[in-house]
């Protein structure tokens, strides 16, 4: 017999079984909630995983199976460590599965994930209780972490790509663009002994335009 549930009721109990369960794919989901009394169909599944956040990461043994976060984020430590696990260990662990790039800008760090996997690594940042921490916001693949230096985004990136045992990338603190090495520095003036000065007194002067440079009427 099965029971009639609300929305919330129904997507609460996918919650739990997501947590209990190491659930492959939405069959197996379903015959869960049939067992459980719970009668649905494909797309309500489907819409239910969507808004609930569930997403697919990798078990101890490789297979996909789902989760969301919090619950599901426990229920992977414990799939994989079987074990306690510290907040700092899951956030290395976490970093090493779903970050993709980490880029600074002032105190942001805008730090991309694979779809879905924002809030499982925003969740680790936050519970690691990291002190250059301020915060985090989370999207769908894009997490926003806020340092509490002005200008500490820059280390906080590197932090964050130690975890993934990556190169920090060569970027500007401050824009967060990559920079270029000395060869790539160009000056629309030509050589630095050409570039024109501003003396103390000023007056803007220019040096001397080269003998064969292409004169104005």
């Amino acid at each position: 017999m099965t029971t009639p549930l609300t929305k919330t009721a129904r997507q609460s109990r996918i919650i739990e079984l997501l947590g209990r369960n190491a659930v492959h794919s939405q069959s197996e989901l379903a015959k869960l909630l049939a067992d459980a009394g719970v009668d649905v169909t494909q797309a309500t599944l489907s819409r239910d995983l969507v808004d609930i956040g569930a997403v697919k990461l990798r078990a101890a043994d490789g297979s996909l199976i789902y989760a969301v976060p919090g619950e599901g984020g426990e229920r992977i430590r414990r799939a994989r460590t079987g074990g306690a696990e510290t907040f700092t260990g899951r956030l290395a662990r976490l970093a090493q599965e779903l970050l993709v790039s980490a880029e600074a800008s002032a105190n942001l760090v805008i730090v991309r994930t694979p779809p879905g996997g924002a809030q499982f690594l925003a969740s680790a940042i936050d519970h690691a209780d990291w002190t250059a921490v301020l915060g985090t916001v989370a999207g769908d693949d894009t997490v926003l972490v806020i340092s509490r230096d002005a200008t500490g985004g820059a280390d906080l990136a590197a932090s964050l790509l130690a975890l993934t045992d990556r190169e920090r990338p060569h970027r500007s603190p401050r824009a967060g663009l990559e920079e270029p090495g000395p060869s790539q520095v160009t000056s629309p003036w030509g050589p630095a002994d050409e570039m024109p000065s501003v003396p103390a007194g000023g007056a803007f002067v220019t040096h001397p335009a080269p003998e064969n440079a292409e004169r104005r009427s």
